[in-house]
């Protein structure tokens, strides 16, 4: 699970390399709107991933199962 975190953050910031100075946040109508809109977007992207990477338990995954002791069925048996 964590490759994915990290994945997705290594991918995210190459987006942002390579479209952050293609980007006018400063210009007008729909360009702007688009650019400050793409840059929070890929901020939350970066955030959420970097919450999940560092919060994420580190006892628990799929392939760490807690074993617990095997339960003995008891068979009650009456006579009489």
């Amino acid at each position: 699970m964590k490759q994915r975190y990290i994945l997705c953050l290594l991918f995210t910031g190459a987006l942002i390399y390579y479209g952050a100075p293609r980007m006018s946040i400063f210009a007008e109508g729909q360009e702007g709107i688009f650019a400050i809109g793409w840059l929070v977007l890929a901020t939350c992207v970066v955030a959420g991933n970097l919450a999940a990477l560092l919060y994420t338990p580190k006892g628990t995954s799929k392939g760490k199962k807690l074993k617990s002791k095997p339960v003995r069925k008891v068979r009650s048996r009456s006579f009489g």
